[in-house]
């Protein structure tokens, strides 16, 4: 046998012994002989550097710096959840799945929700190429060399595996782990990790692989997405990632209607803690991929899936003090300063208090032994009250600014109170400052929370058009700034002019204008201008505008202060309006609303949704007397069939709208 032969077998054999001890749990040979094979691997590598393979499983080892983790776009966006809490929330849900499908048989598959770090994992050719973090769904960080580091993660797939896929799952750390690695952090004099979850996702971004590979890190695989993936379900899709090799928990399960479902639920709720790892709840998925496909995805979550979050575990402690946060917009919010306690794994020193009807429907006072759980088990909140303390009157609601001292107004129907002096309240300048430079809005390098402060305390910015004038020599004198520094942020200030609209549209801090209702705003008006002389009217006209929202982009715009800062961002070469409208293919389309539904042999639902709006045309997501097309395939909904017919709306096959945008 040829020396590189030796060198493929051994990597063969060694893959496979990994696979049987982290993935299946059924280790063939001793630690001791898998050491010694791997041993031999490495010195015959380290012989012949020419056989050197990135794959090879003495790679897991790390070793691999990574400095900064480049940002990757997502082929397929990673969606968050919707939650439940209730039997009549999955009900509620199961009916509204109904009224798309129709009359239709459902079956559902049930998995455990994880509580660690969301991962997106692509191979190509049975070999993993990229691994990439949730981030905001939309892009995250590659972190392909510490994932390599992970041995329940497969370098090369067996089987039958389609050519091109992602996989999605959840990095998590056992709690065997968990407590060793604690435990060796107490016996040096060092503080011990706060818990799993938080470890897990830290460890992902750590810039030395090698750090990664000695940390117990596992991962748990649960969905297979692509194009042409040979199955049609999700529990089929679970067995074939099994086969490929993906380590798949065992505790998922087909349930053929909703009471199996329960039945799942009430079982785990019983026994997660028997598990050797976090579960903060039960995923519940439509089966059927083509149901899936049928009913799509809300601005955030796919409609097809939902999270049942287990109840949240509870504690008592004493309310120390009140304090009083102001946000970006002006809002105030009360905070609950506690006597620490631990509560589901971590230390809790504060709880948000919303608003002042919550503190007066909780009759909370200082002094008070409070019930205190963790709203899905995520962030800690105020309950209710345990035991009066000595305080014999009820919490009075500031009423003023605790920053500027400004009066707070309250506006009818809303719940916060307000600061309106919207340019002279410091934590109000600060935060929209620091909302403009943040990784969603305007990413600007170099630039963090913290300088935001320290700028704006030397009094070199007011506003975030302030940036665009800095000077480098003006910031260098800054505490923890050096030359180097002040370039970086300096040339972070310039790159961020090639932000484009909509994101810039995000970072203004237009109340209630999060990310989606910008890219809705940018895509239809395409200029700041536009936007600026739009009426409430013609604003709710624009596709999920409501009146809220409306009126506040309105109001905006009529304050003075807004204009002329933005004015000020276009003559700095800020990015104010849209190239999209020059990308059109055509506009042939303009002014109609289509509705894509079925299964598609020419084109993929997205590949058909784009080519309405490259033609100038808009993708509806349920039939309505505004849609003038619906592209229909094979397995439309029945319920979308009956009602497209009833008002009367044409029904297109792919090949009659093939031919309508190449006329």
């Amino acid at each position: 046998m040829s020396v590189l032969d030796t060198i493929k077998s051994l990597r063969e054999e060694l893959n496979q012994h990994n696979y049987n001890y982290y993935v299946l749990d059924n280790p063939t040979i001793s630690d001791f002989e898998f050491d010694q094979k791997l041993k031999q691997l490495q010195d015959l590598e380290a012989l012949h550097p020419e056989y050197f393979d990135e794959n090879s499983p003495t790679q897991r080892v790390g070793g691999m710096i990574t400095k900064n983790f480049e940002t990757v776009k997502h082929e397929y966006r990673m969606y968050s959840l919707d939650n439940s809490y209730s039997t009549e929330d999955l009900q509620d849900w199961e009916t509204r799945i109904q009224k798309v499908l129709g009359d239709v048989s459902l079956e559902y598959t049930c998995e455990l929700k994880y509580d660690g770090a969301s991962i997106s994992i692509s191979y190509e050719k049975g070999r993993l190429v990229r691994a990439v973090t949730r981030g905001d769904g939309f892009q995250g960080d590659d972190v392909t060399n510490n994932i390599k580091t992970i041995k329940a993660v497969p370098i090369h797939l067996k089987g039958d595996f389609p050519e091109k896929f992602d996989i999605r799952g959840e990095i998590i750390l056992p709690f065997a782990g968990f407590e060793k690695m604690n435990q060796e952090l107490i016996e040096i004099g060092e503080t011990p990790y706060s818990n799993p979850r938080n470890t897990a996702s830290g460890s992902l971004k750590l810039q030395d692989s090698a750090e990664v590979a000695k940390r117990p890190l596992d991962c748990l695989l649960y969905f297979v997405i692509g194009n042409n993936l040979p199955f049609k379900t999700q529990f089929e899709g679970l067995q074939k990632a099994r086969d490929w090799g993906f380590k798949v928990p065992s505790q998922s399960k087909l349930a053929k209607n909703l009471n199996e479902v329960l039945e799942y639920i009430n079982y785990w709720d019983k026994h997660r803690h028997d598990l050797p790892y976090e579960t903060d709840g039960v995923v519940i998925k439509v089966n059927n991929l083509q149901h899936q496909e049928e009913l799509g995805f809300t601005a955030k979550s796919p409609r097809w899936a939902m999270a049942y979050k287990f109840k949240a575990e509870q504690v008592t402690t004493k309310l120390n003090s009140i304090s009083y946060q102001v946000g970006r917009t002006g809002a105030i919010t009360p905070v609950a300063n506690l006597e620490p306690v631990q509560l589901a794994g971590t230390i809790v020193k504060r709880a948000s208090l919303h608003n002042a009807d919550q503190i007066e429907k909780l009759d909370i006072r200082i002094g008070d032994e409070v019930f205190v759980e963790k709203g899905g088990e995520i962030i800690p909140k105020i309950i209710a009250v345990a035991k009066r303390g000595n305080q014999p009157e009820p919490t009075k609601y500031i009423t003023h600014c605790p920053e500027c001292e400004t009066e707070l107004v309250r506006n009818e129907g809303e719940a916060n109170h307000f600061c309106p002096n919207f340019y002279g309240c410091p934590p109000q300048i600060i935060g929209r400052i620091q909302h403009f430079i943040t990784r969603k809005a305007m990413d600007i390098d170099g630039l963090g929370g913290e300088t935001v402060t320290l700028l704006y305390n030397a009094g070199l910015v007011s506003n975030y058009a302030d940036l665009y004038e800095l000077k480098k020599e003006q910031i260098i004198p800054l505490e923890r700034m050096a030359e180097k520094s002040a370039e970086n942020l300096i040339k972070g200030i310039e790159k961020s002019k090639s932000v484009p609209f909509e994101r810039v549209l995000y970072a203004l801090g237009i109340r209630y204008v999060g990310e989606t209702v910008a890219k809705k705003l940018a895509k239809h008006y395409k200029s700041i201008d536009a936007i600026a002389q739009a009426s409430i009217m013609d604003l709710i006209l624009v596709d999920e505008i409501g009146d809220k929202i409306a009126q506040s982009v309105v109001q905006f715009f009529e304050n003075q202060e807004n204009i002329k800062i933005i004015e000020r961002l276009k003559q700095y070469g800020v990015q104010l309006e849209s190239g999209e409208e020059a990308a059109l293919v055509s506009e042939k389309l303009k002014g109609k609303t289509f509705v894509v539904s079925g299964v598609f042999e020419l084109f993929s639902r997205d590949e058909l949704k784009k080519a309405i709006e490259d033609n100038g045309g808009k993708v509806g997501s349920s039939i309505s007397s505004k849609t003038d097309y619906v592209i229909a395939g094979d397995n439309m909904g029945p319920s979308k069939l009956e009602k497209a017919n009833q008002l009367k709306i044409p029904i297109l096959t792919e090949l009659i709208f093939k031919e309508m945008i190449a006329e």
